[in-house]
């Protein structure tokens, strides 16, 4: 069944429309949405949904209002952007690696943005904005380092998620070390920040991520057609009037932005930028980045994860960095199956 649609405008110009990608993109936006709706009314003071709806209008009783939009709503605001960031990243690195496996968690991003964190809580027993602007801080310098060391006439694919790795193993020891070297207090604030948790997030945290959202996805969007012309190769993309190596380091940088701002908001949420463009891909079944796609089913994947944690396992909540992490270590593990099967590692 053919979904995808030309429209034509007055003075020659025309748009590709994917009829079945849309779809996916609205029912995805929906779900995250009705989600959140469902997250907000969560709690151990329950609000139905239809009192969130109306409280969230701005006609809910003092108790209702104080409770949603102070204490849940930025937590759940929080998700949805952090969700978002790290399936737009994710999907950024796997198609400018044109590897699966390309994404932030394999890449050692979300180490490098914790050792930034651990430098913070363990060297200077930073505040929580000084914790979030080492993990920034820690991203952004891991990613650089990544790309240099990849650079080789180019960065390309297989070298890049390779250098990634290493650079990964190394980070993760570094973030070892620095835990050996924490006492007793700041070595449990570490740990628990490690674990990747929507906890205690409030406006503070909402207003830069939202800003950095703002500035990176109009900026990303606007670069998509270069990022699918990267897809069929350097070469071909040079033909096409596409400045490769330009487009691919403005992309790239987008993506560690994204990512390590997510992980200063909340931090490392696994798996996330892994599994949210390769499950978009599949149910869009259109080829290219998918990056809108990708980034809504990031939202609702970490609000879904968050609204798990807390129904499941009640007073006892996981983190959401645990429950992403334990069904992103499943899909990795079918991945690289399915991968291998057919015959590309």
């Amino acid at each position: 069944m053919k979904t995808t649609r030309t429209l034509r405008a007055p003075g020659g110009l025309s748009v590709r429309f994917d009829l079945r990608a849309f779809t996916v993109v609205v029912l995805l936006l929906a779900a995250a949405l009705a989600a959140s709706v469902v997250l907000i009314g969560t709690g151990d003071f329950p609000i139905p949904a239809g009192d969130v709806v109306r409280t969230l209008l701005g006609k809910g009783d003092p108790g209702q209002e104080f409770i949603v939009t102070e204490l849940r709503l930025p937590r759940v605001l929080v998700g949805l952007l952090v969700g978002a960031s790290l399936g737009l990243g994710g999907a950024l690195f796997q198609s400018v690696s044109r590897n699966p496996l390309g994404s932030p968690d394999v890449l050692g991003l979300g180490q490098g943005a914790t050792a930034g964190a651990l430098v913070m809580i363990v060297l200077f027993s930073g505040s929580a904005a000084q914790v979030a602007l080492g993990a920034l801080a820690g991203g952004l310098v891991t990613g650089l380092a990544i790309y240099l060391l990849a650079w080789k006439r180019g960065v390309h694919g297989y070298r890049l998620v390779l250098v990634g790795i290493g650079v990964s193993a190394v980070v993760t020891a570094v973030n070892g070390y620095l835990l050996t070297k924490a006492d007793i207090v700041d070595a449990a604030r570490a740990v628990f920040w490690m674990t990747g948790s929507l906890n205690g997030r409030d406006w503070e945290q909402v207003l830069p991520l939202l800003v950095l959202c703002a500035v990176l996805v109009p900026l990303v969007l606007c670069n998509a057609r270069g990022l699918r012309m990267m897809e069929m190769g350097d070469d071909v993309s040079y033909a096409l009037g596409v400045r490769a190596e330009r487009v691919r380091l403005l992309l790239m940088v987008s993506a560690v932005l994204l990512t390590a701002g997510a992980t200063a908001a909340a931090g490392p949420v696994g798996f996330v930028a892994l599994t949210a463009p390769q499950l978009a891909r599949r149910l869009t079944r259109s080829p290219g980045p998918n990056l809108v796609a990708s980034m809504v089913m990031g939202a609702t994947l970490l609000v879904v994860a968050d609204w798990a944690s807390q129904r499941l396992f009640g007073a006892d909540q996981l983190p959401v960095g645990v429950v992403t992490g334990v069904l992103g270590g499943v899909y990795l593990l079918w991945l690289l199956v399915t991968e291998r099967r057919a015959g590309r590692i």
